[in-house]
C-alpha cells in the first residue's frame, strides 16, 4: 500500500488524476501519519463493527478503519475523488464508496442495507464549514449508532465539549450533550494537513446515550427554546427567548419564576436540567 501520509506520494497521486483542492468543499488532507491510526483506534470499531465515514479524502482514514472494522461505507460528495480512491484503496475488499451528499442520504436505510447484524459507528474528518449541521443531523436522526468520532476545528471542539451551564456553552453544546456524552480525545496541529488550514483541530467522540440527558415532554419546543435562548448571547434569557420564540417577556419571566431562576439570568448560566424545567414551565 502507498504511504498516503507522504506529501510526495499525495502530490503524485493528485497530479496524475488532475485533482485540485476545493475551498468550497473545505478540503484539507491529512499528512500526519499518526493521526488517522489514533482516530481509528478511538472510534470504537472492531472486527464486528460497521463504520460510516463522511468524506474520504484520498482514503488515509478509510484504510485505517478498514484494517480494524468488518465493513466501511464512505459517503463522499466529490466525484473527482472516486478514481483516486479506486487506486489508493484497491487492496481492501471491505470498503464501499457511496457518491452522495451525506446531508441528503437516508442513513437509516443505508445502515439497514449495509450493516445488518453489526454495531455501527461514525468516523470522519469533517469540513469545518459544515461541522455543526452534520453533527446535529447525526444526533437528531436517532440513528442506531454507538458513537461518532470526528475531527473538528479546535474552537468548535471546545464549544461542544464544555459543560452545559458554563460560559462558553451554546445551543450546539446543549444539543450534543442531550443526545451524547462528549469527550475530547486529542489535538491536531494545522501543520498536519495539506493544504494547512489557519486553525488547529481536535478529535472528539460522542458516545450516544441510551436515553436523553434530561426528560422533556416536547423536544421540538425544547430545542426551539434553546436555539432562541442562545441566539442573542448578550441579552438575558427573558429577552432572547421572548424575541426568538415570538412570545411576551411576561410569559418567559413567569416560567423562570416557576423554575426558581433569576429573571435576569443568561442562557449560558443554565444547566441542562434547568433548561428542561424552564421549557416545561414555559406556557405557549
Amino acid at each position: 500500500m502507498q504511504n498516503l501520509s507522504d506529501i510526495s506520494v499525495i502530490r503524485n497521486v493528485l497530479e496524475r488524476h488532475g485533482f485540485n483542492f476545493s475551498k468550497a468543499l473545505g478540503q484539507n488532507f491529512l499528512i500526519n501519519p499518526s493521526v488517522c491510526p489514533r482516530m481509528a483506534e478511538n472510534s470504537l470499531c472492531n472486527e464486528n463493527t460497521g463504520v460510516i465515514e463522511i468524506g474520504a479524502g484520498i482514503g488515509v482514514l478509510t484504510a485505517e478503519l478498514a484494517k480494524r472494522a468488518k465493513k466501511v461505507v464512505c459517503v463522499e460528495l466529490d466525484t473527482r475523488l472516486l478514481p483516486i480512491l479506486d487506486e489508493t484503496l484497491s487492496e481492501f475488499d471491505n470498503i464501499e464508496i457511496v457518491n452522495a451528499d451525506v446531508m441528503k442520504v437516508d442513513l437509516h436505510a443505508l445502515i439497514k442495507e449495509k450493516f445488518e447484524g453489526m454495531d455501527v459507528v461514525v468516523c470522519a474528518n469533517l469540513p469545518y464549514y459544515i461541522t455543526s449541521p452534520i453533527i446535529t443531523m447525526l444526533l437528531e436522526s436517532r440513528l442506531p449508532i454507538k458513537a461518532v468520532t470526528v475531527m473538528v476545528q479546535k474552537e468548535a471542539a471546545d464549544r461542544l465539549c464544555t459543560p452545559v451551564g458554563s460560559r462558553d456553552s451554546g445551543a450546539i453544546t446543549v444539543c450534543t450533550n442531550y443526545y451524547a456524552e462528549v469527550r475530547q480525545l486529542f489535538n491536531v496541529s494545522r501543520g498536519s494537513f495539506m493544504p494547512a488550514p489557519n486553525v488547529d483541530s481536535t478529535v472528539i467522540r460522542l458516545d450516544i446515550r441510551e436515553d436523553p440527558a434530561v426528560k422533556v415532554s416536547d423536544e421540538k419546543k425544547f430545542f426551539r427554546m434553546v436555539k432562541a435562548a442562545f441566539a442573542q448571547r448578550r441579552k438575558t434569557a427573558v429577552n432572547s427567548i421572548a424575541s426568538g420564540m415570538g412570545i411576551s417577556k411576561a410569559q418567559v419571566a413567569e416560567a423562570l419564576k416557576k423554575s426558581g431562576l433569576e429573571e435576569n439570568v443568561r442562557a449560558e448560566k443554565l444547566t441542562m436540567q434547568e433548561l428542561a424545567e424552564l421549557c416545561e414551565n414555559l406556557l405557549l
